[in-house]
């Protein structure tokens, strides 16, 4: 704007194409939601906001309305240059109400990254990044298990209404939905306020600190550990044995746990393990079984039976309109998952899938 040219204009106009299309005022808003500033850390934290840093704050979102109002003819006007110059469109906003709005309402919106993604993970430095393609399940892509999903369901919406919410253990056979209603809550309920945090069993050490980042966002977390499982003298063990006791380190209200496991104690337990030499042998055993036992809530996906199985390859088949017979899709879906060794949601939709690329 100091020294306006063709060739600088030009350049603003690509960069604004690369960002977003070519909308300024979607490009300013966008900017403004992600700002992790002070005045929304302090809104967000409960703090008490002083009126210099709130007037502060109002003039700079005038001067970016300005901003986001600018138009082709405004930014050309100076220049002497009459060969053709990109366009680009704009967004009528009126950030101030909408800024304010959303800072009014922080524990719903967040800011900084957890205002623009809904899940994220743990990455190898220990940081937690958004989830750029994240998956999209909703929950009535799912079929039958309603009462093992509402106890999910419930005790979310526990925590997004501030009050004590229990870490929740989902066992189960491979392939019954443990995973899929975790995810699929999370994607009901971001809107509420809820976002989720992917962890691996590796990074469990990890935990404290994730906390620590955390517990002054006004958003509600849940971190999500998958296929959970531990060798008898693994260290992330304690780790996470730690965080579920409620440690002075690893307590923080606006977050729980929600982990899967194969395996109903968790624990790989041998037959050495259960006939060991020890004095102790039984309080060894405890111990071994001890850590579901530390989640506050614990369900179980049993594998489905025949009935459950077929009532979930019927939804599926009329869901992707699959024409067929009834009997010949009910033997053809029998074969199909004894061929597999057993019946689950997942084959029940892996079946499908191989109707459907046919």
């Amino acid at each position: 704007m100091e020294n306006p040219t063709s060739s600088a204009y030009a350049e603003f106009v690509s960069a604004l194409y690369n960002a977003n299309g070519g909308n300024l005022g979607e490009y300013v808003k966008e900017l403004c939601w992600n700002s992790e500033n002070v005045y929304v850390k302090m809104v967000g934290s409960g703090k008490d906001v002083p009126n210099y840093l709130y007037y502060a704050l109002v003039s700079e979102l005038d001067i970016l309305q300005e901003v986001a109002e600018l138009n082709k003819d405004t930014l050309t006007a100076s220049l002497d240059y009459k060969e053709f110059l990109p366009e680009f469109t704009t967004t009528k906003l009126r950030l101030k109400e909408i800024y304010l709005h959303r800072a009014e309402n922080i524990g719903k919106y967040g800011y900084g990254i957890y205002a623009k993604h809904r899940m994220f993970y743990v990455n190898e430095n220990g940081s937690i990044t958004p989830v750029l393609h994240p998956d999209k399940t909703e929950l009535c892509d799912l079929i039958d298990y309603e009462r093992e999903r509402q106890i999910v369901i419930d005790n979310t919406k526990t925590l997004l209404a501030g009050k004590p919410a229990a870490n929740i253990l989902l066992t189960g056979d491979a392939g019954t939905g443990k995973s899929s209603t975790v995810k699929a809550v999370a994607n009901a309920l971001w809107n509420d306020g809820l976002r989720i945090i992917e962890m691996r069993k590796d990074q469990l050490r990890s935990i404290p600190k994730v906390l620590d980042e955390l517990s002054g966002n006004p958003l509600k977390f849940v971190l999500f550990i998958d296929d959970l499982s531990f060798l008898k003298d693994d260290d992330n063990f304690n780790a996470l044995k730690a965080v579920l006791e409620g440690s002075v380190t690893a307590k923080s209200s606006n977050v729980v746990i929600y982990a899967t496991s194969n395996r109903r104690h968790i624990i790989k337990e041998t037959f050495s393990d259960r006939e060991g030499d020890e004095v102790h042998r039984n309080d060894t055993m405890q111990e071994l079984v001890s850590l579901s036992e530390r989640f506050g809530i614990h369900i179980t996906f049993s594998k489905p039976n025949k009935e459950t199985f077929l009532h979930i390859v019927h939804h599926l088949a009329e869901e992707n309109r699959i024409d067929m017979s009834l009997d010949e899709l009910d033997l053809l879906a029998e074969r199909f998952a004894l061929e597999r060794g057993g019946r689950s949601a997942r084959l029940a939709r892996q079946f499908i899938d191989g109707l459907l690329s046919r």
